[in-house]
């Protein structure tokens, strides 16, 4: 959560795995997309277009 509250706009997958070490390998980005659709499916976090994910703002 910390990389979405340090950047003003929406991150996709492959941001999130290069900020936080995870080695870029298909697999690994997948992963961490699907973690992230589920965060916004909770209300976590918000998907602002496809693929494309931010902290919701009030």
């Amino acid at each position: 959560m910390a990389v979405f509250a340090a950047t003003d706009a929406p991150l996709r997958a492959r941001a999130v795995c290069e900020a936080v070490d995870v080695e870029i390998a298909p697999s690994n980005i997948n992963n961490v997309r699907l973690k992230l659709k589920r965060l916004a499916g909770r209300g976590i976090l918000a998907e602002t277009e496809q693929g494309l994910f931010a902290l919701p703002r009030p």
